[in-house]
């Protein structure tokens, strides 16, 4: 499937659905999650945690209360118990379980962190690499806009040349 890779915070991007780098317990704290809590205008981390704690791998979806999208899809890419750390089996489950639920919903566009990075503690190049793989080789129902988002340059440089590779691999 083709996507893009931008730069930006995910709080300001205008989609059906926004992707949450969540945890099993879907407690809201810092990074992606933190940005949309603070961002949302209305009670979102109430709203996810009511419908948790959910299975390493799997979504839940909430209002976008003030965001400019419908949902806020929650993929859960770390665990809220033993060691706390992404894999990326779990970003890869994450992320593929995220891109059925927006096609679920009946979604055209979704936007898409770099799940089980900064405090979920795997390798940011290794979960580039993980979404990136996983959303070229899913094949979508309603998507047609998928968009991979990192927040700094350095994040964006490094997710923009693993996507150009991932596409090259697959052409």
């Amino acid at each position: 499937m083709e996507f893009d890779v931008v730069q930006g915070d995910i709080a300001a991007q205008r989609a059906d659905a926004l992707v949450n780098a969540a945890g099993t317990s879907l407690q809201m704290g810092s990074g992606v999650a933190g940005a949309l809590r603070r961002n949302a205008g209305g009670p979102i981390n109430d709203e996810a945690v009511s419908k948790g704690p959910i299975d390493l791998g799997a979504v839940a979806v909430t209002d976008a209360y003030d965001f400019d999208a419908d949902y806020v899809i929650h993929a859960a890419a770390m665990p809220h118990y033993g060691d706390g750390r992404a894999t990326v089996e779990s970003v890869r489950e994450a992320t593929r379980n995220a891109l059925a639920k927006a096609d679920d919903l009946g979604c055209e566009s979704v936007v898409v962190p770099v799940l089980g990075t900064g405090a979920a503690g795997l390798d940011f190049e290794a979960g580039a690499r993980c979404v990136c793989e996983t959303i070229d080789a899913y094949d979508p129902a309603t998507l047609s806009d998928v968009r991979v988002i990192a927040y700094s340059d350095a994040e964006y440089r490094t997710a923009a040349a693993i996507a150009d590779r991932v596409r090259a691999t697959n052409e």
